[in-house]
């Protein structure tokens, strides 16, 4: 990175999963550029939506704010207010197709993130494959890996280490191919995750990396402990008790409990649908044999 980068800690903070921490550097950085400024909000009140708190972005982001706070408004719209979806997308649409409004990075990110949620991953790399920016890039290598494109993604991350290797995004970026790609690749993962927690700070985010690579290596007791430390931090992240589950099913120990609190707070996760879709199958069997 060139020159000094007032907004550092805030963006790495929010780049590593430390939303909390994201928001209390805010709160010590002022005298910015109208740009700065606007950028510090945005990731602000996206740390604010990664914790769940959609109302208060709803609240307070008005309608003369800048095109990029209003996406970072439509994305706690969309994860907010689920029975107003169709609403949202059509005004994601219909923003992303104003020529003076589809170049905001920050508006292409939203639409790549919501239709990411939507499993319509073609239509997200409509508004990311550009990349003008390490974020979108980012996001391009996990919606490559989603669509199981390893070979794109390898590419798509070659581009962001040609750019900066040493960003944040693309050391994690780095270490989630590692993880696709698997083999060797995984131990080099893991130490990029764990890199990362002792050089700042142990996330979900963070322990869910290094507990994937784990489990991938056989390792699934160290596993368990990295995730049942992610689970003190966030008692309801998704990825956490999805893990958890896939982990104790391996150490044949009992998964129920994570799997209902993950029906409960993450109604519309994979894992969950996929559960509940098996179960219906398995009743259908039942009831033919009866």
């Amino acid at each position: 990175m060139s020159g000094h980068d007032v907004l550092f800690p805030i963006r790495n903070a929010f780049y590593l999963g430390a939303y909390q921490s994201a928001i209390n550097e805010s709160a010590s950085i002022d005298g910015l550029s109208e740009a700065d400024a606007t950028e510090r909000d945005c990731l602000v009140y996206r740390s604010y939506i990664a914790l769940g708190s959609y109302q208060l972005v709803i609240n307070e982001i008005n309608d003369a704010a800048p095109t990029s706070l209003q996406a970072v408004k439509l994305l706690a719209l969309y994860l907010g207010e689920t029975h107003r979806r169709d609403e949202t997308l059509s005004n994601l649409k219909e923003w992303l197709s104003d020529p003076a409004l589809a170049s905001n990075p920050t508006l292409q990110l939203v639409g790549g993130i919501i239709y990411v949620n939507e499993q319509d991953y073609n239509e997200a790399l409509k508004y990311t494959h550009g990349g003008q920016t390490l974020e979108l890039c980012a996001l391009n290598v996990q919606i490559y890996l989603k669509m199981f494109r390893n070979d794109h993604a390898e590419k798509q991350l070659k581009a962001m280490q040609h750019n900066d290797e040493d960003h944040t995004l693309t050391q994690l970026s780095n270490a989630w191919v590692n993880l696709a790609l698997g083999g060797g690749k995984v131990q080099e993962a893991f130490y990029i995750f764990q890199d990362f927690c002792d050089k700042y700070v142990q996330t979900p985010l963070l322990l869910n990396g290094k507990a994937v690579a784990c489990m991938q290596m056989g390792r699934f007791d160290e596993a368990e402990s990295a995730l049942l430390e992610a689970l003190n931090k966030d008692a309801k992240d998704p990825d956490t008790l999805a893990n958890l589950v896939v982990c104790n099913l391996h150490l044949n120990k009992p998964a129920s409990r994570y799997l209902s609190q993950l029906k409960m707070s993450h109604p519309e996760h994979s894992l969950v649908k996929r559960s509940t879709s098996a179960e219906a199958a398995f009743d259908r069997a039942v009831q033919a044999f009866a």
